[in-house]
């Protein structure tokens, strides 16, 4: 393109030195010529990427790994004259989200769009745009491009498996007595009756025993008897175990259309697909985490979440479909940047928590100071359930023969995770405190089924 520009700009150059020195018509007209095609491509060009509207839609600013984001752009001429050729280029920085497109024959006063379905396959913090529009005029000979600076968010949740069973059972965890202690809440524990305060509710209000008595009388309530569970998370950078990983291709949907009044798209097929996690014991355990979170939320306990990253993130205890947000929320952009080991989390973070506390703590880590602080803690009536990531599976060479000896000794429930295997399996058949259930690879397996001096069990 530049060596054409060149040429026609040389003998541009050539035709006026001629016709000025001889005075010929020819001579000038072809100069004439020569200048007005260069200066009508230029001007083409640049009208090119001008008179334009670009636009794009989402249905929602968030999405979830193993879902799909959908995105609907437009490009929309509002000057008379058509443009022959145009090229947007999307510098978003979620993985092979092929917005970019090259747009040909654009009819004055008409738009052209089109739709974008692309599988999630990392979690994160994403954001859309900028763009680049160029065109150019019909010789090739200019390239006009302009920038829109204008962008966008998108937060992509990590993956969740749905899981039957999460031992102990919800029964036998730390809890289920009577708590006791009144509360200005409402609750569904009423506790006693007592005569009216100002500033109560009228739904507090006990009409039965206002009538028998003559005076207002209003209920009072219990905290919920369900202890709160809490989620340890490991972001120790010392302990991660990860393997150099890209998200693979994977098919995008672009459908295109002409746009008329109350044109539609095509159908937008299945919704959701499970892909593989990526080779890392922190994907594997926010993964995990996020998972018993949605299953202890389904069961309507309080549940909270720690994390020592960078900072330190405390998400407290709270029920329903919110506090799941919450928690995809703070999974969606946490890295294994800590410094802090998690029996120090463990340790720092235990004594601010009741007595009727679950932990269910989920590391990498092959120390068992970590188990060993879990169990000074249930000295104070908390109760934990530990996950391990098998970092050996991971492609590091780690045992952890010593751990999982410590949990057995503890009677601590546990289960043990590996790369590749189906999380919705494992963790639903989770080790019993002082029994044996899911099996770890390798030479794990023998020292599970061995006591502390090689006996069997």
């Amino acid at each position: 393109m530049r060596g054409r520009l060149l040429s026609l700009m040389v003998a541009t150059a050539v035709a006026w030195t001629i016709a000025l020195n001889s005075g010929r018509t020819l001579a000038f007209n072809l100069a004439y010529l020569l200048t007005g095609v260069l200066v009508l491509s230029y001007l083409w060009a640049w009208s090119g990427t001008r008179f334009l509207e670009i636009r794009r839609y989402t249905r929602a600013r968030r999405s979830q790994v193993g879902e799909y984001f959908e995105e609907t752009l437009e490009v929309r001429n509002t000057g008379r004259l058509g443009k022959l050729w145009l090229e947007l280029e999307d510098h978003s920085t979620l993985p092979h989200h092929q917005v970019s497109r090259v747009i040909h024959a654009l009819r004055g006063r008409s738009r052209y769009r089109w739709q974008v379905r692309t599988l999630c396959q990392q979690r994160g913090y994403f954001r859309l745009g900028p763009m680049t529009l160029r065109s150019g005029d019909p010789l090739g000979l200019f390239t006009v491009q302009q920038e829109l600076p204008a962008t966008s968010q998108v937060v992509v949740y990590p993956a969740t498996v749905d899981l039957n069973a999460f031992h102990p059972p919800i029964a036998d965890l730390a809890g289920g007595e009577a708590l006791s202690q009144r509360t200005p809440y409402l609750t569904t524990n009423v506790a006693g009756i007592r005569e009216y305060r100002p500033g109560d509710s009228f739904n507090r209000i006990h009409w039965l025993s206002t009538a028998r008595t003559g005076r207002l009388m209003a209920k009072e309530f219990e905290l919920d008897p369900s202890g709160d569970v809490w989620l340890f998370l490991d972001l120790n950078r010392q302990v991660e175990v990860a393997q150099p990983w890209e998200p693979p291709p994977v098919e995008v949907g672009i459908f295109a259309l002409r746009v008329r009044p109350g044109a539609r798209g095509r159908s937008p097929g299945p919704r959701r697909r499970m892909p593989e996690l990526p080779p890392s014991t922190t994907e594997y355990g926010v993964t995990a985490v996020a998972s018993v979170a949605r299953y202890f939320l389904g069961r309507n306990r309080a549940v909270g979440l720690v994390l020592y990253g960078g900072v330190r993130q405390v998400l407290q205890t709270d029920r329903g479909e919110r506090q799941m947000r919450k928690v995809l929320e703070m999974l969606a952009g946490i890295q294994a940047d800590g410094t802090l080991p998690l029996y120090q989390v463990l340790l720092t973070e235990g004594i601010r928590l009741s007595r009727n506390a679950i932990i269910v703590a989920v590391s990498p880590d092959p120390d068992p100071a970590w188990v060993r602080a879990l169990r000074e803690m249930r000295r104070r009536g908390v109760q934990s359930v530990a996950v391990v990531l098998d970092g050996g599976t991971f492609g590091q060479e780690r045992d952890y023969d010593e751990l999982l000896q410590e949990l057995r000794w503890s009677e601590i429930p546990h289960d043990v995770v590996g790369y590749g295997d189906p999380l919705q399996e494992v963790l639903g058949r989770s080790t019993p405190a002082g029994g044996i259930g899911s099996v770890p690879p390798g030479a794990m397996a023998s020292e599970l089924m061995s006591g502390p001096d090689g006996s069997p069990p």
